[in-house]
């Protein structure tokens, strides 16, 4: 039996990439998944694959920036499963441009997406896990939680600022909840898919060049989550073995 088994997980971003590669994992694993993403029909795709391989899922169609449904979908799992494990904040935008560009909008999705939808996943979970007296939150960053380039300083901000909320969420919480940070080096998901800025889009296209699958983010996360009581695995970085910068 996996120490996963039977575990209630809820995971935005949950549509594409990391988000669904962990759903398809954990359900593997006898977890009971919900799901939560914008695009509802990739949602329902997903959990039809999962129920047709024996996996115990629920989905909600989920805006994060949106701390009703935040709070909505968590509640949903809470009632259908009778209780909450893990909150994975896995949604993320990465719309990347010079600052000089002054895209100002998409650097406001960012900040709403990328660190709002974390601080919305946290108010809506730790309510109950604080009444329950157990739970875990995985907050997914980047390696631009630890480094800066050209064209991502906004998105490295809202990145260095989830590593920020995830460690002080560590201190509050208390040793009955846990606390863990997932930094992914290129891995391979639609995130690039949003840059609207010629050059930053050329410059991603060659730094993505070599990327991890998205399931090897999902195993670290797996892997976070299966740790016996009283370990917390507070930071994982993965990067490709070939990334050396």
């Amino acid at each position: 039996m996996s120490a996963r088994d039977g575990k209630v997980v809820v995971i935005t971003g949950a549509s594409s990439g990391i988000g669904e590669a962990t759903a398809r994992l954990l359900a593997s694993q006898g977890a009971h998944i919900v799901i939560g993403a914008r695009r509802l029909e990739r949602l329902e795709a997903l959990a039809s694959d999962i129920r047709a391989e024996g996996g115990s899922v629920a989905y909600q169609q989920l805006d994060v920036t949106d701390l009703d449904q935040m709070k909505a979908i968590v509640l949903m799992a809470q009632k259908r499963f009778g209780r909450l494990d893990v909150v994975v904040n896995n949604a993320g935008v990465m719309p990347l441009s010079p600052l000089e560009a002054l895209k100002i909008d998409e650097w406001n999705r960012m900040i709403d997406v990328n660190i709002r939808g974390v601080l919305h996943g946290i108010a809506a979970g730790l309510p109950i896990m604080r009444e329950q007296g157990f739970g875990q939150f995985v907050n997914v960053a980047s390696i631009g939680a630890y480094e800066v380039s050209p064209t991502a300083a906004v998105y490295c901000a809202t990145k260095y600022a989830v590593r920020a909320i995830t460690e002080g969420l560590r201190q509050e919480a208390g040793s009955n909840i846990r606390a863990t940070l997932v930094s992914p080096g290129v891995t391979e998901s639609e995130l690039a898919d949003s840059i609207t800025d010629e050059g930053a889009r050329q410059l991603m296209k060659d730094y993505r060049r070599i990327a991890l699958p998205a399931s090897a983010i999902a195993r670290s996360i797996a892997y976070a989550i299966e740790q016996p009581e009283g370990v917390d695995v507070n930071e994982l970085i993965i990067r490709p073995a070939s990334q050396l910068t």
